[in-house]
């Protein structure tokens, strides 16, 4: 598959740091400009339990999703399905899931969208070491899946964004 017709789903976390911090609309209003084009011609997508989470909290990131062409996919019973498989798989993958602290609700979903639409989770996890090991991360379970995984940074590369500084 090239990397043109590569299709990413996007994790919430990769939306809510750069918005926050390094791609903040104040700062690179091109990088969102980026991703409304490519959610427009179906390159990128975020599942519904993902803009579920960042509804959650009627900011200025959740007024952006909602006027963008970035598309939001609903679970179908393949998504339904692909979600089974990943539990199946090993039930240590239910742990992607905090139910404790409702965090990580819309991860397994994210790994289920991406296997149903063979599509490129796009997450800023990173992958288990002894230090982070106590969860399971989605690098993880993508791994065990035979999803791909990649950060933001490794997207931009692939795509071959440039963006340009002006004062």
């Amino acid at each position: 598959m090239s990397l043109q017709s590569t299709i990413y789903c996007l994790d919430a976390n990769v939306l809510i740091k750069a918005w926050e911090s390094y791609y903040s609309p104040n700062v690179c209003p091109t990088y969102w400009n980026v991703l409304d084009e490519l959610g427009a011609h179906g390159q990128l997508f975020v599942p519904s339990w993902v803009a579920e989470e960042i509804h959650r909290t009627d900011d200025d990131l959740s007024k952006w999703l909602k006027k963008s062409r970035v598309k939001v996919r609903s679970v179908t019973e393949e998504v339904g399905i692909k979600l089974k498989e990943i539990y199946a798989k090993d039930p240590k993958h239910q742990l992607l899931v905090d139910n404790t602290k409702q965090r990580s609700l819309a991860d397994p979903w994210l790994i289920a969208h991406a296997m149903a639409e063979n599509a490129c989770v796009v997450s800023k996890e990173e992958k288990p070491t002894a230090a982070n090991n106590k969860r399971v991360k989605i690098p993880h379970v993508c791994d065990a899946m035979g999803v791909r995984c990649i950060d933001d940074f490794k997207m931009i590369e692939e795509l071959g964004i440039k963006f340009t500084c002006t004062l």
